[in-house]
């Protein structure tokens, strides 16, 4: 059972950021570019430790569907075809505790392999 649980999921298109507001007052607000490059799926997270693949060229990347998985999770259908992972509940709430850490991170796993993400709208 999830100890954190959305009351509300909201999709704005134009400015591609998902916006959750959990039961505990949490409310975060994830760029999809954010939540495609740490997808949970296997493409992205690979099959254990060390096996996670750089996602580039995700920069103007938008959700295009969401789809409900039981009661703990979303399936997020992104424009660019990718739809394999699963956001648990508790994922989304520590990738929204998480973003600050979690995005310096990727920007410096993007540096350290030579690319440089591409200015957005």
């Amino acid at each position: 059972m999830s100890k954190h649980v959305p009351i509300e999921l909201n999709l704005h298109q134009h400015s591609r950021v998902l916006e959750v507001s959990f039961d505990d007052g949490a409310r975060f607000k994830l760029p999809c570019e954010y939540l495609r490059v740490f997808s949970p799926s296997a493409e992205v997270m690979g099959h254990g430790p060390g096996q996670e693949v750089l996602q580039i060229g995700k920069e103007d990347v938008n959700i295009a569907q969401i789809t409900p998985v039981g009661n703990y999770a979303v399936v997020l259908h992104f424009d660019d075809e990718h739809n394999t992972g699963i956001y648990s509940w508790e994922y989304l709430y520590s990738l929204g505790a998480n973003y600050e850490q979690n995005w310096q991170s990727y920007l410096k796993r993007l540096e350290e392999a030579g690319h440089q993400r591409k200015a957005t709208n």
